[in-house]
């Protein structure tokens, strides 16, 4: 028994070293591109000297990784993209809540979980795109207006099995109800020019070509291609133009990008400073000049691109709705043939 227990405390004596925490770093996990968040990490260490450990990868996995590792994961918070991972995340307990009277002060609370258990960070919306040459702005309207035998063949759009297009029907089922919505989606699904292939910047590559003239995006793609260095990409982005659906009315769909304090996390109070400075103004200015996307709140500088395409009334919704929704809304989307 002696043997074994100087075996353990030796054992113990090892691997605590692995879980040490530095009261000066925080640890992340990230679904967003290094390079669409990493800058934003450097200029938090630069102001307040805590060094950020980054690990990226995809959403799901993330989340796989943050369950599988339990209360022993490294993880002091989790970056994602789409209310529907955040709400994921909440569900499979790996999130904790925080009391910040700076996050609830910072971020409108229909863009946050009601028990504060994650923030949003950025704002996606989910807009129609269309070819200039072939459809009129006057011609468009509401995404309910897409099931018109007008737009018979001539719709793109990419896989049911994307979360934003999830997310996009589980709105449309919280606002609208599910009978509205499945009438809608047999529609909208009538109208396909394509089978679904391909993601955002393929759709708008097919209305520019000619495959389909009216397509339903995240509006930062079309961004990223007008900013492209591929000039093939420049060319197709410039050939279609941007449309507002839903302004007489509940507004566009919009989604976040987010983040959370893990239940593991050792470094809360860290973690905190981190979310509430991915919210200040300053990277706030940063995510719509780099990434082409929208801040949280008003009144945050844009980027020329943004400022182009104009205002525009959000959906107030609450983004928790997208998340609670999810997989009512897949079900509904496969009843009606969306692929």
């Amino acid at each position: 028994m002696a043997i074994r227990t100087l075996f353990f405390s030796a054992l113990l004596m090892l691997i605590a070293p692995m879980y040490s925490v530095a009261a000066d770093e925080v640890n992340v996990y990230s679904a967003r591109q290094e390079s669409l968040i990493k800058p934003l990490l450097d200029r938090f260490t630069e102001q307040t000297g805590a060094k950020v450990n980054l690990v990226t990868g995809k959403g799901d996995a993330l989340l796989t990784r943050l369950k599988s590792e339990g209360m022993n994961s490294p993880a002091d918070v989790i970056l994602t993209v789409d209310a529907g991972r955040l709400y994921r995340a909440q569900e499979a307990n790996v999130l904790q809540a925080v009391e910040s009277d700076d996050l609830n002060r910072l971020i409108p609370s229909h863009l946050r979980s009601a028990d504060n258990q994650w923030y949003g960070l950025s704002v996606r919306a989910r807009v129609m795109v269309f070819a200039k040459d072939r459809v009129e702005a006057n011609q468009l309207s509401t995404y309910e207006a897409l099931t018109e035998s007008q737009w018979k063949g001539k719709i793109c759009v990419r896989s049911s099995s994307n979360i934003y297009n999830q997310s996009l029907v589980a709105g449309m089922i919280a606002s609208q109800g599910m009978l509205k919505t499945e009438a809608w989606l047999k529609g909208f699904v009538a109208n396909f020019a394509r089978p679904p292939a391909g993601g955002d910047r393929d759709q708008i590559k097919a209305v520019a070509s000619g495959q389909c003239d009216v397509a339903v995006v995240n509006s930062y793609y079309l961004g990223g291609m007008l900013l492209s260095d591929d000039q093939a990409q420049q060319t197709a982005a410039n050939q279609v133009a941007l449309f507002w659906p839903n302004q007489k009315d509940r507004g566009t769909h919009i989604n976040i990008s987010g983040a959370g304090i893990t239940q593991s996390a050792k470094n809360i109070e860290l973690a905190q400073q981190l979310i509430a400075f991915l919210a200040s103004d300053e990277s706030q200015e940063w995510y719509a000049e780099r990434n082409n996307e929208f801040p949280v709140r008003e009144p945050v500088k844009v980027s020329a691109v943004l400022e182009s395409w104009g205002p525009f009334v959000a959906d107030k919704l609450n983004v928790s709705e997208l998340g609670r929704n999810n997989a009512a809304a897949i079900m509904a989307m496969d009843r009606a043939g969306w692929k």
